[in-house]
């Protein structure tokens, strides 16, 4: 599976993105996704993860409720829509695959697959 992560840019606190993933492959709807982030200095953490018939999503505590995870199997496309965003959410933004571990168990151990980043500021 090759992922290919887009949308990232600069924007003001308080304002929205919306961050989207495309998918390689015929299986796309075997995979749960989720969306990782790593800011300058920190490691990398979850953020949220849908599961492969896209009923079950997870998110972490800092973005519950101004974020949402989306997919549009027939597409092979994931979506994380971002809103209400501060500073704290500037990172490296990467979509994720991952084979066998449930929406809440995706972590960065469990991880099959990693797309390339896209960059999220958020200024002041």
């Amino acid at each position: 599976v090759q992922l290919q992560a887009s949308g990232g840019g600069l924007v003001q606190a308080g304002g929205s993105l919306r961050l989207s993933c495309a998918a390689s492959g015929r299986t796309f709807n075997i995979y749960a996704m989720g969306w990782f982030r790593q800011a300058p200095g920190k490691e990398r953490e979850f953020v949220a993860a849908i599961t492969g018939s896209g009923v079950t999503t997870s998110y972490a505590d800092s973005v519950k409720g101004r974020s949402t995870i989306s997919r549009d199997n027939a597409k092979n496309m994931v979506y994380l829509q971002m809103n209400s965003l501060e500073l704290e959410d500037t990172a490296v933004y990467y979509c994720a695959a991952d084979r066998f571990a449930a929406a809440q168990d995706m972590s960065v151990v469990t991880v099959d697959y990693w797309g390339q980043g896209t960059l999220v500021t958020v200024s002041s």
